[in-house]
């Protein structure tokens, strides 16, 4: 008999893209199989749901809604997981620091399309 795949709470919350802290127990004290995976991707419950659109989100996440990197989360002094609430106060306010990440991002973004365009000449 085959035995299921089953990943580590870190790594399921990763793929599902929430802090896994804020997670329930009993997400955290198990472990989770692909098939529990794809389950709570294809149809999430409400504490997912929720995370997903409250948070505390994930630096990588918290990064992509403020269109930054995480490398600019952590210049700007910003190591702890953010709220949709606290993300949208910061989009309000848009403080020097996140126009100049912003920036950072828009032209890293321009130098790899610019890298990808050359590489398929």
């Amino acid at each position: 008999m085959k035995t299921p795949q089953t990943m580590k709470p870190a790594t399921a919350a990763k793929k599902l893209g929430v802090y896994l802290d804020a997670t329930p127990a009993e997400f955290r004290e198990g472990v989770v199989s692909r098939d529990e995976l794809n389950a709570l991707q294809a149809d999430p419950p409400q504490w997912l749901r929720d995370l997903r659109r409250n948070g505390p989100h994930p630096r990588q996440v918290a990064a992509a809604k403020l269109g930054i990197s995480i490398g600019g989360l952590a210049r700007a002094g910003l190591t702890d997981p953010l709220t949709t609430a606290q993300i949208d106060e910061l989009k309000a306010e848009n403080p020097e620091w996140l126009e100049r990440e912003r920036a950072t991002q828009a032209e890293v973004r321009r130098e790899v399309a610019r890298a990808k365009e050359k590489d398929q000449r």
